[in-house]
């Protein structure tokens, strides 16, 4: 699908590749490298969190590309006090795992979405969140363990893929399914609308 300029999606996460190229755009990635992305949200809500670290991504690659449109984007999960980012190990991972053991957490996506000009000034800006409930079974010491050797908890945010092996524990989710992939499709095709894009008709 071509758009009126050139798209670049400022991440290298598989996922997202994939959800684009699903619903047939044409873009470019380069992702952010310089950025450092708050962790935890000791002084700032969650929602804040994503919505600062999706635009400190969009805003680093818009210097880069004149007469493009920028989207960044970050994904956490959130139960009470706890941010559930990606496991930096085994134990961080069986450690999320644990906390969202029958229980309902939160997915939560910051968009940013950014038009740059002639000169790579900034045109236009869009910032946005994202927010999906998702509902875990029970899980037992072993399933937890044996889910977390298949290898999938290590690149996700709260450790797990609802796509893959961990639908097996997922009771249910209120929201947008492809957010909890780590990126909110229906919000992001909103955006294109407000840009001027018809991305279908």
């Amino acid at each position: 699908m071509q758009l009126k300029h050139p798209l670049i999606l400022a991440s290298k996460s598989p996922r997202r590749k994939a959800l684009l190229q699903e619903i047939g755009l044409e873009f470019e990635i380069d992702p952010a490298r310089n950025f450092k992305e708050k962790k935890t949200a000791e002084d700032i809500t969650p929602t804040a969190l994503v919505i600062h670290n999706a635009e400190g991504k969009a805003l680093e690659i818009a210097q880069k590309h004149k007469n493009s449109y920028i989207l960044g984007v970050d994904t956490i999960g959130a139960y009470q006090n706890h941010i559930l980012n990606k496991p930096k190990d085994f134990e961080d991972a069986k450690r999320m795992l644990k906390i969202l053991s029958g229980t309902t957490h939160e997915v939560l996506s910051g968009l940013c979405f950014v038009l740059t000009g002639e000169k790579g000034q900034i045109v236009k800006k869009k910032t946005c969140a994202e927010r999906t409930s998702v509902t875990f079974a029970k899980m037992s010491e072993q399933e937890i363990e044996s889910y977390i050797n298949s290898g999938e908890s290590m690149d996700k945010a709260a450790a797990f893929a609802i796509q893959g092996l961990g639908s097996l524990f997922i009771e249910k989710i209120d929201g947008d399914y492809f957010n909890v992939i780590g990126l909110p499709v229906f919000r992001l095709g909103r955006i294109f609308k407000e840009f001027g894009e018809r991305l279908v008709g």
